[in-house]
């Protein structure tokens, strides 16, 4: 992994990460909309049929916020207000391990905004950050389908993440759905524990009211100590915009040894997330999301001269620029640069007969279980020159 040398043509553009609601010391993705923009995408999506993939569906600049896919995965994981990973490595039992590794699973869930959406992230896009002891790699690895990976580490609680997913947008009339396809692993490597689960879908409602929600169900499960969690995330529907109850957390954890549940799960993802023991009935908190992921702050550059060129927030800099100005001719020039590049790219790869080999990530893709498999190319993340 070489870092870059020389001056860099373009500067690097960060932007605050999604956090919780009404705060006021964040600027809220809304503003970086342009006008009429239910208007708009009603226009963009007059001619698309239900049931199309959107995956390849190509967005002007108006519907996009200044960051790429790639940087909305690592903050999930790198923007944190507390060390939820910590308090999962210290846990005493394999009980309280687990638990904790719920409630950190529910943290990687944060808010978004109608009627915009990141970046794709381009093929061989990077995105290197470190948060305290942790270090976190994101590399675009694949375009067709467009699968992104994820290589986690801290050395000092000897921990390790390894994500691998392909987000899978269908447009279904009045609303788009898009899917999270794919698996993460935690590992507690001393405790010898993996923990792997999936990802909540985001509900995109276009009809009749307007809105956006994580729906679907998770699996956790740890395979070492035969604990699982089955947590659905809910958004029962409102009536003309009034009454409903969004960003539900319904679920329950089990010992599959035991065929018995140890907790029920309840709560708000944007809230408070509790736990009741079955036996004893006792209720208590174990995610509070004021407490993790509010207050959030920009990543900084620490060292501008290793910034690999193929790093998110250089790639896409002009871009993020014009979309924060909202100058919206010179947004669609520069979106129109970095894909015309890219084009390049792919055609000289083709012409000369070369496929493409991540530089991070080794890749394979199982038939059997229809998802992609993302294996890091080196033990250890290193410390990166940007930082959260």
């Amino acid at each position: 992994m070489e870092a870059t040398k020389g001056k860099k043509e373009s500067k690097i553009v960060l932007t605050k990460p999604f956090s919780l609601e009404g705060e006021s010391d964040l600027e809220p993705a809304y503003s970086y909309r342009a006008p009429n923009l239910l208007r708009r995408l009603l226009s963009l999506l007059k001619n698309v049929r239900p049931g199309s993939d959107l995956t390849h569906f190509q967005l002007p600049p108006v519907f996009n916020f200044p960051k790429s896919q790639l940087q909305c995965y690592g903050e999930s994981v790198y923007c944190t207000s507390s060390n939820l990973l910590s308090q999962c490595n210290s846990g005493q039992s394999p009980l309280e391990r687990f638990t904790s590794v719920v409630a950190w699973s529910i943290s990687t869930t944060r808010p978004t905004s109608f009627g915009v959406a990141p970046y794709t992230p381009t093929l061989g896009e990077t995105h290197h950050v470190s948060k305290g002891n942790l270090n976190v790699l994101l590399e675009q690895v694949s375009l067709n389908p467009p699968v992104s990976a994820l290589h986690a580490t801290d050395e000092k609680e000897n921990i390790e993440m390894i994500w691998c997913q392909q987000p899978v947008p269908k447009f279904r009339g009045t609303s788009i759905e898009a899917e999270v396809h794919g698996k993460r692993l935690v590992k507690l490597l001393n405790h010898g524990e993996t923990y792997e689960m999936n990802s909540p879908h985001l509900s995109i409602r276009i009809l009749p009211v307007p809105g956006i929600d994580w729906v679907g169900n998770v699996n956790i499960r740890c395979q070492e100590t035969g604990l699982v969690a089955e947590i659905s995330y809910r958004s029962s529907p409102s009536f003309l915009g009034f009454g409903g109850n969004r960003k539900l957390i319904k679920g329950k954890i089990l010992d599959t040894s035991l065929f018995k549940v140890l907790y029920e799960v309840d709560g708000h993802w944007d809230k408070t997330v509790k736990v009741k023991d079955t036996n004893s009935g006792e209720v208590r908190v174990i995610y509070d999301a004021k407490e993790v992921i509010s207050g959030l702050k920009t990543p900084i550059v620490k060292d501008e001269e290793s910034v690999w060129p193929t790093e998110s927030a250089l790639v896409w800099s002009e871009l993020s620029q014009a979309i924060m100005n909202k100058d919206w001719e010179k947004a669609r020039e520069a979106k129109q640069s970095v894909e015309e590049r890219q084009r390049k790219m792919l055609t000289e790869r083709d012409m000369k007969g070369e496929g493409w080999i991540p530089k991070n990530f080794r890749v394979s893709y199982c038939k059997e279980r229809w998802e992609w498999d993302c294996s890091p190319t080196h033990k250890w993340v290193p410390t990166a020159p940007i930082i959260a």
